[in-house]
């Protein structure tokens, strides 16, 4: 009986997603016509993410529902493996970059809001979508661990795809920079080069410890190594 409340919760935190996307998109923003469009914010990125996941989890509840009592081995193997990708997508993306996103941009935000999120976009993005994009990922990543136990893959894997996301936005923001000459977020602007390198190599190692958080968690909501 607990499965059906934790289906209408992800349905309804999957519309929520996709009500931000689309209000988001519908905003007329001059950031949105330049080099990259939505795709060169990390938080827009994220919101895809937890918008894809939410997707696999609300999928895999419906197959998982109307494969009960069905004897059929290929379905219950495809359902293993729509559960593995669930599983891959929150360790490796949903958690560790929607909680990044979230401390991240509220500290930034709390010590200069220039350097993050300038005043001017309060004129284009309402203050229910700045916290739909910048708060609820995180209430809503967490009870998605509270009520789903999720296998981790190993450490060294884990850890190596969270680098490989980590270390391939940063090459996205470099190469806009590149292009445009336009740093994506102010911050990027006050530093120097050598600042910048260890500010990208810090951002890598907090996205990193954020995935141990993850996992750490998980085993200890779901008691996994007793």
């Amino acid at each position: 009986m607990a499965l059906v409340p934790c289906q209408v919760l992800r349905a309804a935190i999957l519309l929520s997603y996709c009500s931000i996307l689309c209000n988001y998109k519908a905003i007329d923003m001059p950031a949105h016509q330049t080099y990259g469009g939505s795709w060169k914010f990390l938080t827009f990125i994220d919101l895809v993410i937890q918008a894809v996941f939410f997707g696999i989890c609300v999928l895999t509840d419906l197959s998982s529902l109307l494969t009960r009592g069905n004897d059929s081995q290929e379905q219950e193997r495809q359902l293993k493996k729509l559960i593995s990708l669930r599983d891959w997508m929150m360790a490796v993306l949903a958690f560790p970059v929607g909680v990044f996103v979230v401390t991240m941009f509220w500290s930034i935000y709390i010590y200069d809001r220039e350097l993050v999120y300038p005043k001017l976009l309060d004129n284009f993005i309402p203050a229910w979508l700045n916290h739909g994009m910048h708060t609820t990922v995180l209430p809503f990543v967490l009870i998605e661990m509270r009520t789903t136990h999720h296998q981790y893959p190993s450490r060294s894997c884990g850890l190596a795809a969270v680098c490989t996301f980590a270390v391939g936005y940063i090459l996205w923001v470099c190469w806009i920079h590149h292009i445009t000459g336009v740093w994506v977020y102010p911050l990027l602007e006050h530093l120097s080069p050598g600042v910048k390198i260890i500010f990208f190599a810090a951002v890598t190692v907090i996205i990193n410890v954020f995935y141990l958080v993850g996992e750490v968690l998980n085993n200890y909501i779901w008691d996994t190594q007793k």
